[in-house]
């Protein structure tokens, strides 16, 4: 049985919402550019839903995956409902193994991330092809590889706002 190893014993700060919506709307906004087509490029979009469907499943769910996915649709001009039903999914998948995932050290969480982010990057490519598109090639597994690999920065650059200072002074409540 692996034991779960913590890094840190400090306690987080209950997220803000508005910090979610920064966050998403950052992630949407990144996946906007038009870098976003180029091998390699994760789904920002993706990648953020996935930590927060992962660390706070009570509010981000399958709506805003649905909601972003749409954005995505209408934005890439692509087959309406394509990444909304991609991104439900892969909402669906991390909501359900939060648990699990959260046990895991961060190197080993990325791992366990890899393979949702391919499975909605190969729905998004059978979706396309069946619309009548043509085959992009093997790079398009390098965005979800790259999205693994950031996991780890991810994660502390989003937690940030989290943390409790280290010294406790008397006059904060928390």
């Amino acid at each position: 049985m692996i034991q779960p190893t913590f890094t840190s014993s400090r306690i987080l700060l209950p997220v803000r919402p508005g910090f979610i919506w920064f966050s998403m709307t950052l992630g949407l906004l990144l996946n906007f550019l038009p870098t976003a087509h180029w091998p390699g490029v994760p789904d920002w979009v993706a990648l953020v839903l996935t930590f927060w469907c992962i660390r706070e499943s009570r509010y981000v769910g399958m709506g805003w995956a649905f909601a972003l996915g749409l954005c995505m649709d209408v934005a890439d001009g692509a087959v309406l409902g394509q990444h909304a039903f991609a991104y439900v999914l892969l909402a669906y998948t991390a909501t359900r193994q939060a648990r699990r995932i959260l046990w895991f050290p961060l190197a080993q969480q990325a791992i366990q991330v890899l393979p949702m982010l391919v499975a909605a990057q190969v729905i998004q490519l059978v979706l396309r092809l069946l619309a009548g598109a043509e085959f992009p090639g093997w790079s398009f597994l390098l965005g979800p590889a790259l999205a693994t690999l950031l996991w780890i920065p991810l994660t502390y650059l989003l937690l940030l706002p989290q943390y409790q200072p280290l010294e406790h002074d008397a006059n904060r409540p928390l």
